[in-house]
């Protein structure tokens, strides 16, 4: 693979970041919007997969499958022993709501007005899903870019 032109890896340089930083922003209010760790994390993905199709031989060598997997696993493992943690009471019980921690603090009489703080771990479950996910995904994407190759 050549690579793209000069206009296409300007344009996606100026639509990776914000869509990186839109894809965090839905994983970090998933709780309180519409939204959380699969649908961020597959924003994520769609940006990882600009930069790889816009920068093929950069971006292979700086995005690894074992990276990607390694980062895959890690965010699997931190779900599963989120969930277990609260295993006293009962499966993916919410042991840090209310308990004045991070992400524990006492929700608000009435409707929540969007305080990121009162979730409880459903904020870092979001986020070990939305790294699995986008992981996944790009790990996808790679495995195209690889077999499609180019055809002369």
């Amino acid at each position: 693979m050549n690579g793209s032109s000069v206009i296409v890896k300007v344009v996606s340089l100026a639509i990776i970041l914000p869509a990186l930083t839109f894809g965090l922003y839905i994983i970090a209010h998933g709780h309180l919007t519409p939204g959380g760790g699969f649908q961020g994390g597959a924003i994520i993905a769609s940006a990882l997969a600009i930069f790889l199709v816009a920068f093929a031989k950069q971006a292979s060598k700086t995005l690894r499958k074992n990276l990607l997997s390694a980062l895959e696993c890690l965010a699997l493992l931190g779900f599963i022993g989120l969930s277990f943690l609260g295993l006293g009471k009962s499966f993916f019980f919410n042991f840090l709501a209310n308990s004045g921690l991070i992400f524990g603090q006492a929700v608000p009489f009435g409707p929540n007005p969007g305080f990121i703080n009162t979730a409880g771990v459903i904020p870092l479950m979001n986020f070990f899903v939305g790294l699995e996910v986008s992981c996944a995904l790009t790990i996808i994407v790679l495995t195209m870019l690889k077999a499609g190759g180019d055809k002369k």
